[in-house]
């Protein structure tokens, strides 16, 4: 089922998220659900906030991007109770980064370009590992979400009060989009 994206200023994109019971009886229905409305929504990451769940769930599809970066064709993950818990920060890159939870805007930003994280997988197995690249990007922006920041938390100086107009739009639901979304009323 295609679930409604919560856009900036529905409470759940601010809390952090709670950590996944394996045992849970609906989880394997999210999973398949946010992974229908990714699809649907033309995004590349989904946390479950984002659909309105304060869980630890991401699930990442970087096959929609193989052209610009074919070593991630047919990369499709699910990361249960996952955390980032180190920075490389020797090497730091800033790119353009948009989210499905704040429709139409893109911004830079600065991040890593390496971390070290650990997480649970589709069996809840536990891996610790490096990783580095564009995944390491989205794994920050996506992670970042069960903690209950936004990428444009990141943003800094004279570009952070220059967004303000757009980032209150969104909040008050003027905007367009092409893929359902849940707006704070």
């Amino acid at each position: 089922m295609i679930l409604p994206i919560y856009t900036l200023g529905q409470p759940v994109l601010r809390q952090v998220a709670e950590e996944i019971d394996p045992q849970s009886p609906d989880i394997q229905q999210l999973v398949q659900d946010m992974f229908e409305t990714l699809d649907h929504s033309g995004g590349i990451g989904l946390a479950a906030p984002q659909v309105g769940h304060a869980k630890r769930l991401v699930v990442i599809d970087l096959d929609p991007i193989r052209e610009d970066y074919p070593q991630y064709a047919g990369y499709r993950h699910v990361f249960y109770n996952p955390y980032i818990e180190e920075y490389d920060k020797s090497h730091q890159e800033s790119m353009d980064e948009g989210c499905l939870s704040l429709p139409g805007m893109s911004e830079s930003v600065k991040r890593p370009t390496r971390i070290r994280v650990t997480f649970q997988d589709e069996q809840f197995q536990e891996h610790d590992e490096w990783v580095d690249g564009y995944l390491a990007r989205v794994m920050q922006h996506e992670f970042d979400h069960l903690d209950g920041k936004v990428y444009t938390d990141r943003i800094i100086g004279l570009r952070k009060q220059l967004i303000k107009n757009k980032i209150n739009d969104i909040i008050k639901g003027r905007f367009s989009c092409d893929y359902k979304v849940k707006v704070k009323r």
